[in-house]
């Protein structure tokens, strides 16, 4: 038995695209001064297409019937989502949890984003087409995560839970290999090169022993995150990886904007992340 710690159905679109509020959207668009009531509001969103893209569809007649349309635009990865919100290609983006967010603040000075809302977590799962157990895994076994730096204190945390190694007390989310103390199965962390959204291809090359895939990357490649993961993620309150409605700090006070977040919030939506993902993807609190 796998040992648990409790924790594209959209087509593709071009990212760079006008914005709505830029050059006088005929409908009113999230920029602008919201519509009225025979001219809806259009908000233009980059999302991931799983559960993000996902929950945005099951969320459009809600809006609809609060003046608010959709335009949803599918992300391949995780840079060109910021860049076009950036560049006011679109007006929100939904894919990125918050120490993520926080990293590409540090990184890129230009950015002036804040966070709308949270809207769900996804819980990150460690997955081997070898083993099952933890306990299974021999010495020298191989880690892969992403080159994502924001979510290496993410895996290390949780390897820490199941037993596999001890960090330094005090650290967690900002972990790094540096900050193991104990490490008895002589653990190898492969931790840069691999973009986020190859690491399921990796784990269908049988490339490491372990390798950490997000669950939306996980589901998207066919996996259940509740029942092949060999570790998974807690999801509770406390999790600071939920994943974020983001806009540029201009539109945080956006009427629209703060109907979408309203929306993406309600019981409606969170029901339908219950029943649809299984767990795999759970609301935020």
């Amino acid at each position: 038995m796998k040992a648990f710690l409790k924790t594209l159905g959209v087509t593709t679109a071009a990212i760079a695209l006008v914005a709505c509020g830029q050059g006088g959207n005929e409908q009113g668009g999230a920029n602008g001064d919201g519509g009225n009531a025979d001219e809806p509001t259009t908000i233009k969103i980059s999302a991931s297409n799983v559960p993000h893209a996902e929950i945005l569809e099951e969320a459009e007649p809600l809006l609809k019937e609060q003046g608010v349309e959709l335009e949803i635009e599918i992300a391949q990865d995780y840079v060109l989502p910021n860049i076009a919100l950036n560049d006011g290609d679109v007006d929100a983006n939904y894919f990125q949890h918050r120490p993520y967010l926080e990293e590409q603040l540090e990184q890129n000075p230009d950015y002036d984003f804040v966070e709308a809302g949270a809207i769900h977590l996804e819980p990150m799962g460690l997955y081997s087409q070898e083993y099952d157990s933890v306990d299974d895994l021999p010495d020298g076994a191989t880690v892969m995560m992403s080159d994502s730096v924001a979510d290496h204190g993410r895996v290390y945390s949780l390897l820490q839970e199941a037993g596999l190694i001890t960090l330094k007390e005090g650290v967690s989310v900002d972990a790094t290999e540096q900050d193991i103390v104990d490490n008895p199965k002589n653990l190898t962390f492969v931790n840069s090169g691999v973009a986020a959204e190859l690491l399921p291809q990796a784990y269908t090359n049988n490339e490491a022993d372990l390798i950490a895939i997000n669950s939306n990357y996980a589901i998207d490649a066919g996996l259940s995150p509740t029942e092949d993961s060999v570790i998974l993620e807690e999801g509770d309150a406390e999790n600071p990886y939920v994943n974020l409605i983001v806009v540029r700090s201009e539109d945080e006070n956006n009427e629209a904007i703060q109907t979408l977040v309203e929306v993406l919030q309600s019981e409606e939506i969170k029901t339908f992340i219950e029943e649809n993902y299984g767990g795999a993807v759970i609301p935020a609190e």
